[in-house]
């Protein structure tokens, strides 16, 4: 029998050019556009928290007093403990993986969010807050490119709220937010065939790959009751400071953005109207 050759033809992929897939198309700068909106607002309320920058009238901050403009502040208070809640559950995450016991979490509007556990390895248990809140941030930023990654984004995020709420069964702050958030995501989900959605997992998944910023600025300048994971790891390094090291994790968040970004302009090139008509038939034609 003489040799048989299938067809090559068959076989043959479309290359695609790096340049290409990383271009933005509209769709997506807005996006860009929309994400670079929520660093700039992270950075004033950053900023305010520091004491060093205000929004208000010179003679009003004549002695440096940022209380005046407290509404910024209120309105992205609740979006500030969830991810202060992922956090902690990515260090809650790292102690069961290491055989430690997760006691509690706790939420505490004054003294920031800690988790207690027995066991463990520090050594992984420490770092893995400042780790999993940029994972977490970077993967819910690729996911805000979409609108049905978004919808899964949101569905995944469910099941981590839940084990957070186990751990965290006697923190009503944390029972409130949660609920809080969940509300708006239903809203987000039902409104303008979810366009709201990505822009929503957009910042939340900014402001968790930021985390370090308002851990490091709440430790050293506000003074919180539980010090910072960046505090801690110094001493357990042994060298550098909490700023030190606080700048260390804030390259790393910067480095888990711009990746999370990178896969988002990669993978979702849909436009308005697609994502639109794929969003109606999600999970079989779910609002």
């Amino acid at each position: 029998m003489p040799p048989y050759y299938a067809d090559s033809s068959l076989h043959q992929y479309s290359p695609r050019d790096a340049r290409e897939v990383l271009t933005p198309n509209d769709t997506q700068k807005v996006t860009l556009i929309v994400a670079a909106c929520y660093i700039v607002v992270i950075a004033i309320l950053v900023c305010i928290r520091s004491g060093k920058s205000c929004l208000v009238l010179q003679d009003a901050v004549a002695d440096g007093d940022c209380r005046h403009v407290p509404i910024l502040e209120k309105v992205i208070y609740p979006f500030k403990l969830l991810t202060v809640g992922m956090h902690e559950m990515s260090h809650a995450l790292a102690g069961v993986l290491t055989c430690a016991t997760v006691e509690k979490i706790t939420l505490d509007p004054n003294e920031g969010g800690s988790t207690r556990m027995r066991g463990g390895i520090p050594a992984i248990t420490l770092p893995a807050g400042y780790l999993g809140s940029s994972f977490i941030g970077a993967s819910l930023v690729a996911c805000g490119f979409d609108t049905n990654a978004s919808k899964v984004a949101c569905l995944i995020l469910a099941f981590f709220w839940i084990l957070t709420l186990w751990w965290a069964k006697k923190s009503w702050v944390a029972w409130a937010t949660i609920a809080l958030m969940a509300g708006l995501i239903v809203i987000c989900w039902l409104v303008a065939k979810s366009v709201a959605l990505r822009f929503f997992i957009l910042f939340i998944g900014t402001m968790s790959c930021f985390y370090a910023i308002w851990d490091i600025v709440d430790d050293t300048l506000s003074r919180k009751i539980n010090t910072s994971d960046a505090s801690e790891y110094a001493t357990m390094i042994g060298c550098g400071g909490s700023r030190f090291w606080g700048a260390f994790w804030l390259l790393v968040a910067c480095v888990f953005f711009a990746c999370g970004v990178l896969v988002g302009i990669a993978a979702f090139k849909d436009d308005w109207d697609t994502q639109a008509r794929q969003a109606e038939n999600f999970l079989g034609g779910t609002p």
